[in-house]
This record gives structure tokens, C-alpha cells and sequence, in this order.
């Protein structure tokens, strides 16, 4: 039997193993069901990798190959759990940075007052308040942990079936944990601000007596005995675990096994992903808080389109271990909330090193509310808020279409092309009002621009690190019972990874470590940059493991241009009247106290944060 390992080896050993060779002429292999690698089988692999070989080479080459002994197979037998991470570790600190690791008593706000509404009134008020908020009611005896509790449950349950947020109900651990919550409050153990606060977890995160599905068709029954660290030490600190919620399939979109899970201003879209049920949930008012995850925009993108806060700190700031694997060197985990005052009250009780995660330094966060945020130096992304849509869009001649299929997929795209553009066009003033508000609150503006860099090219090491996770899902065959099957969706990614060789991997890295050293140049200069949650800053940033708050900055009018599809499923079914706007703030590598207060300032200035939809319960 022929094993692949031995393959690469003897491949490597002509010097092709940086080619597209090794991985052509494999596949060969396969889809023939070959035994051994035939003459014929190396000219065409050499054909299409444009590789001149020798015959004399090709037969060396037969010999060395079908001799090798067994080796890919031997580790395909170990059925290794995605729980276990490369000998690898990603680190975004680079030589001679410097960041804060004593960790300091946390300074949080001035406690709000709050009147307590009637009881017809109460579930309203209540699930639409800050953490800050809930926190007071629940520390001076106002409202009980297991009243919220209660009160969160029903609305789960009333607006599940609309929004489709929810995996699985935590219902009688939540009950015991309130329960438990409100006598320690009694006793005088009160554990902070998030003491009694119910909460909701992406359902990538490992919880002991309940599913962990990661939203995949194939894993609906998935049981993993350990709780997550993030999971623990919310535990640890009284907050009360209400909902598993949804997820994109293995963390990408937001279609699951269970169907689409919906933005809350628009049950026509879907909320995006792939933290889709906890920023559909957060923004629906059916948790305090809820933890996301992010590797290129998955806290990001559902944040933006649901008008959340949402917080991806900085890579290796909190724990990863009882999280799914999808990149070793890109996963985060952070917290999606109604403030961003909120988030630091979560990210306070989530950080640090668990002993386990060997990404996770030994970094502070110390979060004071009283931050004179006057004295920061912020700049901005002026190329991005200037760029007018469309700028990217080569405007290369095509050829005339061979058929009218292909005519009609061309004047789709094409419509799709001006739908972004339209959209992109409108929300400019909400950017622009953005910098305006900025501005006038005293904030000092400095251009600045983002280095350049091949960053789509680095994204190789995503797609690698992504395919190697779920290898033997692609083997198996198992990845076509994954709900959605289109040519973006994991399962043709993580097949076409397949092909990537080791070589081009590692040159991927030594460029992002280029990346990595010109970026923190650019943050020398500043504590934060503002810019458009929908830039080039995405790629960048998730790149080098900077930090990023994302908020919503307005709420678009009647006259917004509506999508181009009615498909909830379809990333352009977004924006449209009555949607939220966003914008982003990024911060240096463990600057979250700094970038929390900006974005905290400019909430209090504008008030877009308290903006929240009106969720009819499905009939």
C-alpha cells in the first residue's frame, strides 16, 4: 500500500515538495485507487505543475517511491482528537515588546440608578440592560439571580423559534447555579459583577452533562466530558450558564444543522457568523452576555451585522482549552455584550494563563473606567474611510459568454457587485459622522495607513491549519453531511487544502512575521486606530492577534438600498432599512483597557448602544 508520507519524502527529495506536484500527483493516486505510482501517473503530475523531469529521474523516482515504508497511514490510525494542538505555537509578541502583567483590582463604573418597572414592563427593561447594570440590581437585592434566570429562559424560549439561536437549553444547571447564585449573595459572597448574571456560550465550547455540537451536521450528539476554562471561570465568578447557542457548521457563517439563525432587526437575514447565536441572542435581549469566537471575523461580522459590542482580544489573552480547534495560530475568544464597559467587566473574569493553553502569556488586563481617554493617541484608517466603493473592482474586458447559463451567472454577479456598492455608498456618512463625533469629542485624529503585504496570500496557513482540524472528516467522506456544500463552505476548502505543500505553509508564516513587525511599527505611534469594521483591517489584524472592538454607530434610514437576495443564508443579504451600522476600533497587542475606554467614551457620546430591534415571536 502506498502512503503518502513516504511519497512526500521521496518528492521532497527532487526538490518538488514546494511545488504543485506532490499533491497532484497523490490525488492521482487516490481517485485511480492505485496501489502504486505509475510512470504515467508522474508525467501527468509534472504536466500540470509545469515540472520538467528527467526520465531518468521519473524512474529513480518509481523506485524510491514504492519502496518507502508506511507512515501517513500510522498517524491516520492514531484518529487524532481535534483537542490536540501541533508542536507548534503561534506567539504575536514580538522581540523587545513590552505589556503589563501585574494584575491590579478592576475600577469599573459609578453605579447606575436604576428604577425597578413593573412587572408587565420588567422582562423588556430588564433584557435589554448593560452587565453594569444588571450587576447593581443583583448586588443590592433589587432583582434575584433566579428571577433573571427564569426571565431569560422564557425569552430563549419565545424567540427561538424566529431567530433560531439556541442548540441546547442549560436549563437545570442554570437553575441550580442561580439558586445557588442568590444564598451566596445572602451569605455576603459576592463574587463581582458578573455574580448571578445569566449568560450564553457558542456551542464550541465544551460543556460537561450537555452536547457540544459545533454546529455540524455529524456532530448533533457530541458529548465531551470537561467544561471549557472560559466555561470554569465564569463559574468561578457566579455568572449563570443559560443556552449553548449557534454557530455556523465548525465556526463559519450562520447556517446549522438546525437551520439559519436570524438577525433580530431583520428576521429575513441571517445574523451572520459564525458567533451567529450569541450575537442574535445578545442583541434580542436573550442573555446578559455571550462568548464568541473569532478567526477571521466571527466575532466581528455578527457584531456588525446584529448592533453589538463585540470584543476579539488579543491572540493568546484568554484560554482556548474545551474550544473547538478550527487555526491553532488565529482562534480567539471574546465576549459579545450590549456595552463595551461590559466587555471589560467579561474579559476581566476570562483572561490569563489556565496552565493549558501554551498560547495564553502572562499578560494583564486591568480595566479602569476612569481612564482619562482624552490623553490617548488615536489615529485613522484615512485611505479606508476615503476609499469610494468599488475602487477594487478591476474593470478587465471579458470575453462574450459561451452560453446563456453563463450570461445569466454574469449579470447575477453583477448585480450583487452594485448591491455591495450601493451599500458601501450609503453607510460612508455614518462612517464619516463617526470621525465627526470622534472629533468633537476631543479626539486628535492622525491619518495612518496599514502596511503593505500579500495578507489574502498569509490566509494559506488558516486554510492548512483549518483542513489538518478536520482531516479526517475530508478522508472519511463525512464532510458531505455538513448542511451547506457551496464552493466557499469548509468542506471544498478544507479538500482543495489538501494540496497546499508544507513549503508554501512556512513561507506563508515567515511573511506574516514580516507583517507582524511593520504592523507594530504602525503601533508604536498609537493606543488606538479607528476604522471601517469592513476593510482590509479584518485580514490584517486577525493576522497579527491584534485586538478589535466592534460597535454599532447608527441605524440605517427607509430609503437604505435593499439587498440583492431575500436568502437568509446569503452573506449579501445584509444592510437594508432599519439594520445597524458599525465601526471598529483596534488596539495594540494586550491594549484592551485603552481601547474599551475610547469605544466606551464614544457610546456615552452617542447612544447607538442602547438602540435595540422589536422581535416578534414566531406565530
Amino acid at each position: 500500500m502506498l502512503d503518502r508520507r513516504s511519497f512526500m519524502k521521496a518528492c521532497s527529495g527532487w526538490g518538488l515538495a514546494g511545488t504543485l506536484f506532490p499533491g497532484v500527483l497523490w490525488a492521482q493516486t487516490q481517485t485511480a485507487g492505485a496501489k502504486k505510482i505509475t510512470k504515467e501517473m508522474i508525467e501527468n503530475a509534472a504536466a500540470i505543475a509545469d515540472i520538467p523531469i528527467s526520465e531518468d529521474y521519473k524512474q529513480m523516482m518509481l523506485e524510491n517511491l514504492n519502496d518507502q515504508a508506511k507512515g501517513y497511514e500510522e498517524i491516520y490510525k492514531l484518529h487524532i482528537p481535534n483537542s490536540v494542538d501541533p508542536a507548534l505555537v503561534f506567539d504575536p509578541v514580538l522581540p523587545g515588546m513590552k505589556f503589563e502583567t501585574e494584575r491590579k483590582p478592576m475600577r469599573i463604573s459609578v453605579a447606575p440608578k436604576i428604577p425597578v418597572v413593573g412587572t408587565s414592563r420588567m422582562a423588556e427593561h430588564l433584557g435589554y440592560s448593560s452587565v453594569r447594570e444588571l450587576a447593581e440590581l443583583v448586588r443590592t437585592k433589587q432583582v434575584s439571580s433566579v428571577m433573571l434566570t427564569e426571565m431569560y429562559l422564557e425569552r430563549l424560549k419565545r424567540y427561538d423559534p424566529a431567530l433560531k439561536f439556541v442548540v441546547t437549553l442549560t436549563e437545570e444547571r442554570a437553575l441550580a447555579q442561580a439558586k445557588k447564585a442568590d444564598a451566596d449573595i445572602v451569605a455576603g459572597k459576592y463574587r463581582g459583577p458578573l455574580h448571578g448574571l445569566p449568560w450564553g456560550a457558542k456551542d464550541l465550547l465544551a460543556t460537561k452533562g450537555y452536547r457540544t455540537t459545533w454546529g455540524a451536521a455529524g456532530f448533533e450528539n457530541q458529548m465531551i466530558d470537561e467544561d471549557a476554562t472560559v466555561v470554569k471561570r465564569l463559574d468561578q465568578a457566579g455568572a449563570v450558564l443559560v443556552a449553548k447557542l449557534t454557530l455556523g457548521a465548525l465556526a463559519l457563517g450562520d447556517v446549522w444543522f438546525g437551520g439559519v439563525t436570524r438577525n433580530p432587526w431583520n428576521t429575513n437575514q441571517g445574523s451572520s457568523g459564525s458567533s451567529a447565536g450569541p450575537a442574535s441572542a445578545t442583541a434580542a435581549g436573550c442573555v446578559a452576555f455571550s462568548i464568541g469566537s473569532e478567526t477571521l471575523g466571527s466575532i466581528s461580522s455578527p457584531s456588525a451585522r446584529c448592533g453589538c459590542t463585540g470584543l476579539r482580544p488579543t491572540f493568546g489573552l484568554v484560554p482556548r482549552t474545551g474550544a473547538m480547534a478550527l487555526s491553532w495560530s488565529m482562534d480567539k475568544l471574546g465576549p459579545i455584550c450590549r456595552t463595551a464597559e461590559d466587555c471589560a467587566l467579561v474579559l476581566d473574569a476570562i483572561h490569563g494563563p489556565d496552565g493549558k493553553d501554551r498560547t495564553v502569556g502572562n499578560a494583564a488586563f486591568n480595566w479602569d473606567a476612569s481612564l482619562d481617554w482624552r490623553k490617548l493617541p488615536v489615529g485613522f484608517l484615512k485611505a479606508e474611510f476615503e476609499r469610494q466603493p468599488g475602487d477594487q473592482q478591476e474593470t478587465a474586458k471579458e470575453e462574450p459568454a459561451a452560453t446563456p447559463e453563463e450570461q445569466k451567472k454574469r449579470d447575477e454577479q453583477k448585480k450583487r457587485r452594485e448591491a455591495a456598492r450601493a451599500r458601501a455608498e450609503y453607510d460612508r456618512k455614518y462612517n464619516d459622522a463617526a470621525l465627526a463625533k470622534l472629533r468633537e469629542m476631543g479626539v486628535k485624529l492622525v491619518p495612518v495607513e496599514m502596511p503593505k503585504f500579500p495578507y489574502q496570500a498569509m490566509l494559506t496557513m488558516l486554510a492548512a491549519e483549518s483542513a489538518t482540524a478536520f482531516d479526517e472528516l475530508t478522508r472519511t467522506g463525512k464532510d458531505k453531511l455538513l448542511t451547506s456544500q457551496k464552493d466557499f463552505d469548509w468542506p471544498n476548502t478544507f479538500r482543495s487544502s489538501r494540496f497546499i505543500p508544507a513549503v508554501e505553509y512556512i513561507q506563508a508564516a515567515r511573511a506574516r512575521r514580516m507583517a507582524m513587525e511593520a504592523v507594530a511599527k504602525v503601533f508604536e505611534d498609537f493606543e488606538v486606530i479607528v476604522a471601517p469594521t469592513n476593510s482590509d483591517q479584518l485580514v490584517i489584524t486577525n493576522l497579527t492577534g491584534n485586538p478589535a472592538v466592534i460597535l454599532p454607530n447608527g441605524l440605517r434610514g427607509s430609503d437604505a438600498p435593499k439587498p440583492p437576495t431575500e436568502d437568509p443564508s446569503d452573506f449579501q443579504n445584509a444592510g437594508g432599512p432599519g439594520t445597524p451600522t458599525s465601526l471598529t476600533f483596534l488596539g495594540k497587542l494586550y491594549g484592551e483597557a485603552s481601547l474599551l475606554a475610547l469605544a466606551r467614551a464614544y457610546q456615552e457620546a452617542t447612544g447607538f448602544h442602547l438602540q435595540h430591534p422589536k422581535v416578534a415571536p414566531s406565530s
